[in-house]
């Protein structure tokens, strides 16, 4: 999985370290640092920082690689017949 930080968005809420602490650190009070290869270990905790940056400054591509691909809206209720 790759990840990018728009730092010139980044405004040093947080969120993402909060999450996905072995991902992402804040160095002082608001410069982040981050590995921009996560492990896929990490995948679930990397897609909750994603959705909780509240400046959508994080991207993450291959999030979706691992497991089941995401289901297409009324899949699931065709899934449970």
């Amino acid at each position: 999985m790759r990840l990018v930080v728009d730092l010139n968005k980044c405004q040093g809420y947080a969120q993402c370290a909060f999450l996905a602490p072995d991902v992402f650190a804040m160095h002082g009070e608001e410069s982040l640092v981050y590995d921009p290869r996560a492990e896929q270990e990490q995948r679930e905790r990397v897609a909750r920082a994603v959705a909780a940056c509240p400046v959508q400054a994080i991207t993450a591509d291959g999030l979706d690689e691992a497991g089941d691909p995401p289901a297409r809206p009324g899949e699931e209720a065709a899934r449970d017949r």
